[in-house]
Order: C-alpha cells, then sequence, then structure tokens
C-alpha cells in the first residue's frame, strides 16, 4: 500500500492534501520496483524525520511528502536512492523547524515531543544501525524524551547537523550536500551543537544510562504505580532521585503543572495526590514509548502517556507525562477504555 499523508486541520483546503491512491496524476501504472525501492527506506526517513521534528504526525507527513516528490522523479536514473531521500526528508524537515519557532513560542505550559511507540508490538524505530550495538544505542538515545529537549535548544542546521551525524554517523561531506553548507561549516554546527547540548542540562537531562534493562524498568515502574495508587509517599519518594525532574504536557486543553516539578518530595506529593484522586478506576498499559519504560493512562474521556527515566542506581530521574490529545492520537488502542461514570 502507498503511504497516505495525514489530514490536518491547518495543512489548507483539501485541494492541497494529495493522495497517491486517488490523485489522477500519481495514480499511473508505477513499476513494483519503484515503490518497494521507497518503501525499503521508510522507517529510516521516519527515524530521521522523528528526531528533526519531534513529532510522529509531522514525520509522517514528511515522509508522505518525500514519496510525492521520489514519485515525480525519472527514479531509474537516481544512483543512490537512500541518499535522495535522506536530502529530500532533511531538507523537508528543515523548513518545518524555521517555521515552528514562533508556534512554540505560544504554546501552554512545557512542549514536550509527542510520545514514540517502540514497544515488541510496533513498528521498528529506524534502519540504519545494523547489527552494531554502538550505533543502535545512539539511535534510542537520539529518540530519548530528554535528548529531544536537549535538541530543542538548536537552531534548525545546529540540528540536522547533529541529528544527521551522531545518530546515523553521516560524513560531513555528505552531510555539507544535504543541507547546502560547506563542510567546514558542517564541522563547526556540528562542534557548536555539541556543545550546548552536553552543557549542563538542568532541567532538560536526557537519561546518560547507555544499557537498558527492561525487566528491571518495568518493576520500578510497577512499583511507581502501585505506591502512587496507595498515596504511599515515602513508598514513592524511595523511587525517585533526590532532583527529580516532572514535566506536563497538557498543552492548555486541560489542567496540568505550567511549570516543571523539582526534587523528590515535590514529585512524591503530586502523584501521592493525583493518582488516588484523579486515575480512581482507570486503566494502565506498561509499555515502551521512546526507547524508554512507559505507562498509558486511559480514563473515561482522557488518555495520558509517562515516560521515565531511570538512572544507572534504580532511580527515576526524569518524568514525562503528555496529556494533550492532540499528540496522541497516533497511538494504538493497547488497552481497553473505562467505561464512564
Amino acid at each position: 500500500m502507498e503511504p497516505v499523508r495525514r489530514e490536518h486541520a491547518d495543512d489548507g483546503p483539501p485541494a492541497h492534501r494529495v493522495n497517491p491512491a486517488s490523485s489522477p496524476a500519481l495514480s499511473r501504472p508505477r513499476p513494483t520496483a519503484v515503490l518497494d525501492a521507497f518503501l525499503d527506506h521508510r522507517q529510516l526517513l521516519l527515524a530521521l524525520a522523528y528526531r528533526l521534528l519531534g513529532s510522529v504526525h509531522d514525520a509522517e507527513d514528511v515522509v508522505q511528502d518525500a514519496y510525492l516528490r521520489w514519485d515525480a522523479q525519472e527514479t531509474e536514473s537516481i544512483e543512490n536512492p537512500a541518499a535522495f531521500l535522506t536530502t529530500v526528508a532533511t531538507r523537508l524537515c528543515l523548513d518545518r523547524l524555521r517555521s515552528a519557532a514562533a508556534r512554540r513560542e505560544l504554546y501552554v505550559g512545557p512542549w514536550l515531543p509527542e510520545p514514540l511507540p517502540t514497544g515488541p508490538g510496533d513498528r521498528p524505530d529506524g534502519g540504519g544501525p545494523g547489527n552494531d550495538p554502538e550505533a543502535a544505542a545512539a539511535l534510542r538515545e537520539s529518540a530519548s524524551m530528554g535528548m529531544l529537549l536537549l535538541l530543542e535548544r538548536l537552531n534548525p542546521a545546529e540540528r540536522a547537523v547533529f541529528v544527521l551525524r551522531e545518530a546515523f554517523d553521516v560524513p560531513y561531506p555528505r552531510i555539507a550536500e544535504i543541507i547546502g553548507y560547506s563542510v567546514a561549516a558542517c564541522r563547526q554546527l556540528h562542534h557548536r551543537a555539541s556543545r550546548r547540548v552536553s552543557a549542563p542540562p538542568g532541567r532538560a537531562r536526557a537519561s546518560m544510562r547507555g544499557n537498558q534493562d527492561p525487566a528491571r524498568d518495568r518493576r520500578i515502574v510497577e512499583s511507581f504505580l502501585a505506591a502512587a495508587e496507595d498515596g504511599d509517599l515515602d513508598g514513592l519518594a524511595r523511587l525517585l532521585r533526590e532532583d527529580v525532574v516532572v514535566l506536563t504536557d497538557g498543552g492548555g486543553k486541560f489542567s496540568a503543572a505550567r511549570r516543571p516539578v523539582v526534587g523528590a518530595r515535590k514529585a512524591a506529593r503530586l502523584y501521592a495526590h493525583i493518582f488516588p484522586r484523579r486515575f480512581r478506576n482507570s486503566v494502565y498499559t506498561h509499555t515502551s514509548y521512546n526507547h524508554q519504560p512507559a505507562l498509558l493512562v486511559r480514563r473515561p474521556t482522557l488518555d495520558f502517556v509517562y515516560v521515565f527515566d531511570i538512572d544507572d542506581a534504580g532511580l527515576i530521574a526524569n518524568i514525562y507525562m503528555v496529556g494533550n490529545p492532540d499528540k496522541l492520537t497516533h497511538l494504538a488502542p493497547c488497552a481497553a477504555r473505562p467505561p464512564a461514570p
């Protein structure tokens, strides 16, 4: 099946949104090899676009637009489809990043990335590292909530260079071709981006744990949930790092903290209050988003996603809660919704 572009309210009139399956200009017979060549790189393009934009919806739109440009080419003359598609997708992302800054300034409360499903039943994230464990770890880390927040510090060119180099190991000469800068300028952009991302991150820390232990992480999140449901203040505090940071993204759509909650005691009081009262009779699903342990909380009318950073000592270092419904429409219904009271 050919990829279909998602429709958004701000995408312009319907005439500007093209479905390749129904457009007369694009429904001409295409060799299977042409479509297969694109689909072979689709997961890589989605991974790249998500890391550049922090939005699953926008990443899917970029990949769809890249397909339309691929479909319009005489693809038989393209010697390196991966290079062509990576260039197109990166440039489309740069256009979106340049227009996103003004919208972010008007966003209500903390902005968090859209959760990226990375559980066992979800589609693979990426396709570049192969069997190289270090490359796979770098790709996972580049999609973590903390890293995506750090990438928000960068301007569009810095972010493109950093992601291409760090997450996908693209050489500088190739990066220069993609973004239209000199090789020397790309090296300087990467150096500057690395310095800004590696600087003391304060309230937007990325997890520094290189090895994942899903079984241990699951136990910690289960303990967190049990303590929160019981209103166990001390039990919660024991699971949290002393300088834990809680970020909640409601986008102005419901009542949520508009400032970070910092410190184990404050965070413990928050969850000892919220879970027994607001989440009573909710349905919980243990899962993974952004390659991190997570909880999907389903209420009769709202969903919430909690993503956890867990450090080497087994303490929760950061909690990211996404409740803006606009950021959760792509999530599969992996848990039954409780009945309305």
